[in-house]
């Protein structure tokens, strides 16, 4: 269908449902209505950095700012200006010495050091990156108490567990990103360790590779797995020996080999990442200052010990003119952008001023360097405006200029915010400028200009995942540098009756396609989505904008599932020609879709059984009691791929006197009615009846613990919802019937405990998990498959992709802690 070009302005578009639940769930603070009033509360919080005769007027033009489509990071945007002792940086890098307490021979703090730093780090609101290489590998023999050393794997493990820890007690995530050199003697075991499922939860990994390694695997050469502690007596039986530099070398293998085993599993696993670290400190403008070693948990942002991201996107969509042609040729005003650029700057600089820092060295490191972070969103959907497909050297080309734009304005308002405060204060000319830095291929005036005032930041531009707050303020645009993900997709949503609602989400751009040209017109051909893009157009855009980016880039390249082993693997290749500064990829497959191993376990104290046996709620009862017993019939609904399901389910229970003297209701008896049809009946009946054995052993938590685990090789089920803050009902998702089936005994036991304990009916005392009107309009909710991935933390879907640098669940929606 033709478009004909309309001559009316813009339709003014109005909220869409979607950003108006993220900006109360996740921004609005009490008191505030609106994006207006947020506005106000970050803009005079971030003037307040100004001497004071000038923050009236740096605050009006910051507010003017935020509204023609500048944002802060996530942090920013929720906390500056609420007085909570809470960060505004999203994330930092933390140091991991060669220790357990104090500081290792290099001044980098001890591992359970680093971890009280990182805890409270996270329990401020801002994700952690680490590098791991420092700790000894396993077998590596320990002086100080003759004993060999466990590796760094083993404490990744109490690094993660720490991270779950603060996460229940706050309101974010702490995200965090896992860094292992390539000759790390232990690589090969943290390459594989998120084969596992369940562990290490809580961390992107990464593996370190330098230019040496990639040169290795080219010439099918040896590699050497090395380090400076010595290994233990059984590793130097094995032939661990020491080099003329005094590192040990733990093992050879072929270069081929290890590379191999990494692009395997990130080919199957999507992990670990691959950072060429040489590359960036290469392009690194502090080089002769610091060596870095890690990333934040996104990748972005390569960082020293203790340093720091301060970010802030710009939406690029808000700068085109007559976006589709309408009233004119569509066009990007880059004007526009760079002065936008230059207030950013300020703006984020002056967050470092007004923060607050988890650590006293975080704060030296900020103040030393000044690194921020500018950065865009929604280029995916600037480009689709413009009339330009992501995909083609047309698109690459107008990032690529969007991309200097951002540089030059960047570093000149930077250069010009030293002249009226003065450089950072580690800055020295010579070294900044030295051949091979970012800054040394700086246009020639910005050189000598920073060569004459200085420059108030080292670092200026990075491109990060934009996650919630591309939902919240901008019309949920693509996600940073992302071409869009989905055009739509749904979200369910508990109104105040009771009731339920249905809304469509919709991208930004084809929202403004829809608003001007109506819903039957075809879409134009710049209107392609990540899914459609061959992995190598994925990291042309990259190679295409990174050449202009002083940090890095958090993006994802989407791989069929059918790509070839061998055309996956020449993607890292490629991207390390590229001079690209680290990779991560994504393919769909069965692999990350189900479960791998489980895990049994642990067998009980002889305590914990003691402590059973006092407790009347599991107490062995030898056998039923005689007469009636209170019960509960209850109608369970739920659906697989195969469709939905029913069956009926008794539960009885019996009244048991507590030590204070109040009666709780015990259940012991499952139960089945005879007359329901299916080949499962026979199944669901004997494990009622081991259900009612351990119910009476008096260790039914765990019996049903255990049920819950049960995989089925036919996919989720989905049974019950969960009620989030904001209303939305969330569905939830089991690994098999078996597991679905536990859960809804579990919610039939906690609704009698709650009617008894509040004297209710008790059926009637907490709402059923789901009703038989949830289903969708077709009548089952699977209709619509999620794409295969990991578990869902939020509905229990195995649906957890990685989407535009973040993790995103097609099945419910949830998004990860990038944004």
């Amino acid at each position: 269908m033709d478009r004909a070009l309309p001559t009316d302005p813009l339709p003014a578009l109005p909220p869409q449902p979607i950003s108006l639940d993220v900006l109360r769930e996740k921004y609005l603070k009490p008191g505030e209505q609106s994006v207006d009033d947020l506005f106000d509360r970050v803009a005079r919080a971030v003037a307040d950095a100004e001497a004071p005769e000038q923050r009236a007027l740096w605050a009006a033009r910051f507010r003017q700012h935020l509204a023609a489509g500048a944002i802060g990071a996530g942090r920013i945007m929720s906390a500056a200006g609420t007085g909570i002792q809470a960060t505004l940086i999203n994330c930092f890098v933390q140091p991991v010495g060669d220790c357990i307490q104090g500081s290792d021979e290099d001044g980098y703090p001890g591992i359970y050091e680093a971890l009280r730093e990182a805890a409270e780090t996270m329990r401020r609101g801002g994700g952690v990156g680490y590098d791991f290489s420092r700790i000894r590998p396993r077998g590596a023999r320990v002086h100080g108490t003759a004993s060999t050393a466990s590796g760094p794997c083993s404490y990744i493990n109490v690094f993660d567990q720490s991270c779950a820890t603060v996460e229940s007690a706050g309101a974010r995530r702490g995200a965090q990103m896992a860094v292992l050199r390539i000759d790390h003697p232990d690589v090969l075991d943290f390459i594989t360790a998120k084969r596992t499922p369940g562990r290490w939860n809580n961390f992107n990994v990464s593996v370190a590779v330098p230019d040496a390694f990639v040169e290795a695997v080219q010439a099918d050469a040896a590699w050497e797995l090395v380090h400076r502690a010595e290994p233990g007596d059984e590793l130097k039986a094995a032939g661990a020996t020491q080099r003329a530099d005094g590192l040990w070398v733990y093992r050879r293998l072929p270069a081929r080999e290890l590379w191999d085993t990494i692009m395997r599993s990130a080919y199957d696993f999507a992990e670990p990442g691959v950072l060429f670290i040489d590359a960036i400190n290469r392009d690194n403008n502090l080089r002769a200052l610091e060596h870095i070693e890690a990333t934040n948990p996104c990748g972005e942002q390569p960082l020293p010990p203790y340093g720091c991201c301060c970010l802030g996107p710009l939406i690029l969509p808000r700068f085109v003119r007559h976006p589709f042609g309408h009233g004119g040729p569509a066009t990007f005003d880059f004007d526009a952008f760079a002065q936008a650029v230059a207030v950013q700057v300020r703006l984020l600089d002056n967050v470092l001023d007004i923060t607050h820092w988890p650590l006293p060295q975080q704060r030296a490191e900020a103040q030393a360097k000044r690194r921020i972070g500018v950065g865009f969103t929604g280029l995916g959907d600037a480009l689709i405006l413009l009339g330009l497909r992501y995909d083609r050297a047309e698109g690459r080309t107008m990032a690529q200029r969007i991309a200097r734009t951002l540089r030059d304005a960047a570093y000149h308002a930077s250069v010009e915010l030293a002249r009226e405060k003065g450089a950072f204060p580690c800055f020295d000319a010579d070294t900044y400028l030295a051949e091979g830095t970012f800054a040394s291929r700086l246009p020639e005036a910005l050189q000598a200009a920073i060569r004459t005032h200085g420059i108030r930041n080292s670092h200026l531009l990075s491109i990060a995942p934009t996650g919630t707050v591309s939902l919240a303020f901008a019309d949920n645009a693509s996600n940073g540098i992302e071409p869009a993900f989905a055009w739509t997709y749904t979200r369910r949503k508990r109104q105040a009756d009771g009731s339920h609602s249905t809304y469509e989400v919709q991208d930004h751009a084809w929202r403004l396609y829809r608003a001007l040209f109506g819903s039957h017109a075809s879409l134009t051909e710049a209107f392609v989505g990540a899914l459609e893009i061959a992995p190598a157009d994925h990291v042309a855009m990259m190679e295409a904008v990174q050449p202009f980016i002083d940090s890095a880039i958090s993006k994802t390249v989407n791989v069929p599932a059918d790509c070839p082993y061998d055309a996956f693997r020449d993607l890292y290749l490629h991207a390390w020609r590229a001079g690209l500064k680290g990779l991560t990829t994504y393919r769909p497959n069965d692999i990350v879709g189900s479960v791998l191993s489980t895990a049994a376990e642990p067998a009980r104290a002889k305590d914990a059984a003691q402590a059973a046996a006092a407790d009347p709620m599991r107490a062995v009862i030898e056998k039923r009691p005689r007469g009636a017993l209170d019960a509960v019939a209850e109608k369970i609904e739920y659906w697989t791929a195969e469709g939905p399901k029913t069956l009926y389910l008794i539960v009885s229970f019996l009244p048991v006197r507590l030590p204070d003297g109040s009666v709780a209701q015990r259940a012991i008896e499952f139960f089945m009615p005879v007359g329901q049809s299916g080949e499962s009946q026979q199944w669901i009946s004997a494990s009622m009846r081991l259900l009612s054995l351990a119910a009476r052993g008096g260790f039914l938590e765990r019996a049903l613990a255990d049920m819950r685990k049960v995989v089925w090789d036919r996919g989720p089920v989905r049974l019950g919802e969960r009620l989030r803050s904001d209303g939305t009902r969330v569905p939830l998702w089991d690994d098999s019937e078996v597991a679905a089936i536990a859960y809804a005994i579990q919610q039939i036991i906690e609704r009698k405990s709650a009617g008894h304990a509040a004297g209710a009916d008790p059926t009637a005392a907490v709402p059923a998990p789901t009703e038989g009107g949830d289903a969708e309009p077709n009548g089952n909710p699977l209709a619509h498959t999620p794409l295969a991935g990991r578990k869902c933390p939020e509905c229990g879907a195995r649906a957890l992709i990685r989407r535009d640098g973040c993790e995103y669940c097609t099945a419910c929606g949830h998004i990860g802690a990038c944004g």
